[in-house]
């Protein structure tokens, strides 16, 4: 759980960096100058968000066959690693004004559909498969991650101003953003394949379970036709 959870922390944090989430929550300070409800919209729209990114990846976990989760993992951490050198931009225009809904819930709703398809849900979508073996507290560990990595790359963001997020050497952030992409899928190809093998529901009845029953099965009617034989 502490490997899903740190993982997730370091490589949405690093993402997150000039992405665009990040700069929409660089206008919405700007433009409203609120930075706690700000902030709290920023978590209540990631913990949401991620939370069904993350239903998606173990879904999707449990659907494929384990060598097709394993390359199909590596696959898209490689074509993620390519998409973080691609900068993001964000049309002010577009962003809706805080009017009778107040800035909570127009950066909560505006961060939202901001982050469906962002490559921060995406790489949510693949951590949450990639950890989907560790069940429950493999996607709480994920969610967690990936909403905190969402705060310290926002939150500093949304308090300090843009005078500081333009200091930010983001080439350099997005390098280091693709080269872990890149490290996470070279480790998914040389991980063993029992590690994206899910493991059965503990109610549920395995071979060797099945076994046991069958030959027990088979010892109880053994004995009651040597008990019709002697009668």
């Amino acid at each position: 759980m502490i490997e899903a959870l740190l993982s997730s922390t370091t490589l949405v944090a690093i993402s997150e960096m000039g992405d665009k989430t990040q700069l929409l929550a660089l206008v919405l300070a700007a433009r409203f100058r609120q930075p706690w409800p700000i902030i709290a919209g920023i978590f209540v729209a990631t913990i949401f968000n991620h939370a069904a990114a993350g239903w998606v990846g173990n879904v999707l976990a449990g659907w494929l066959d384990p060598a097709w989760l394993q390359w199909g993992l590596a696959t898209s951490l490689l074509l993620m690693a390519g998409w973080m050198l691609i900068p993001d931009k964000v049309d002010e225009a577009a962003l809706p004004q805080a009017g009778k809904h107040g800035v909570f819930w127009t950066t909560t709703v505006a961060f939202f559909i901001a982050e469906l398809g962002d490559k921060t849900q995406i790489a949510t979508v693949l951590l949450a498969a990639k950890y989907a073996a560790w069940e429950t507290w493999g996607l709480v560990a994920v969610v967690m991650g990936t909403t905190l990595g969402m705060l310290l790359a926002n939150v500093p963001v949304v308090l300090i101003g843009q005078k500081a997020a333009k200091k930010l050497p983001l080439r350099l952030i997005h390098g280091l953003a693709a080269g872990l992409f890149l490290i996470l899928a070279i480790l998914t190809l040389l991980a063993p394949r029992s590690h994206f093998q899910l493991a059965p529901p503990s109610h549920a009845a395995t071979p060797a379970v099945l076994q046991q029953g069958a030959m027990a099965q088979a010892s109880v009617s053994a004995c009651q036709l040597e008990r019709q034989l002697y009668v």
